[in-house]
């Protein structure tokens, strides 16, 4: 269990260093680089990513493009898995399996996304990295414009499963 808590405050502090997870989205995250998302927040329990509206997210209705918006929803789900997984022994794989949204208002001007499912994601990662066997857990990220009204409700569904180790 100190093992848990100390990786995920390792990967707290790789994504608190802007110039290291800059690094880590331009190699790992192309886009999210390019559409200048940012974690600002991070817990054990809740993440929160900004988006602003800029000239490459933007759509032709003077809004930020929905697949922005998504981007920025996935990534506050996704980094509270990643933080979870983080050199975790054995190592975890995750992937997105199921996406559904509603668009509530359109979204200009800097958007922030909220997920407050840390906890669960946590136990689901605990589960498969202690029994082997996938989970799926649903995160919900919350969209807000600048304004406190929402614009934008995701539910992501992770797959986490535990990889095995091969006997040698």
């Amino acid at each position: 269990m100190n093992n848990r808590v100390s990786t995920a405050d390792e990967f707290k502090a790789l994504v608190a260093s802007p110039a290291k997870f800059r690094l880590f989205m331009l190699a790992k995250l192309p886009m999210a680089y390019m559409a200048d998302l940012r974690i600002t927040s991070l817990t054990n329990e809740r993440a929160t990513v900004t988006i602003p509206y800029k000239y490459l997210n933007k759509n032709p209705f003077n809004s930020i493009y929905f697949a922005c918006l998504s981007m920025a929803a996935e990534l506050s789900t996704g980094a509270l898995c990643m933080m979870h997984t983080y050199k975790a022994d054995p190592a975890v794989s995750m992937l997105v399996t199921h996406v559904d949204a509603d668009f509530t208002k359109k979204a200009v001007g800097k958007i922030t996304f909220m997920c407050e499912d840390g906890r669960r994601i946590m136990e689901a990662a605990e589960h498969t990295k202690l029994t082997g066997e996938g989970v799926t857990i649903t995160a919900t990220s919350i969209g807000l414009d600048e304004k406190g009204d929402q614009v934008a409700e995701f539910r992501f569904t992770w797959s986490l499963k535990a990889k095995s180790k091969l006997l040698v």
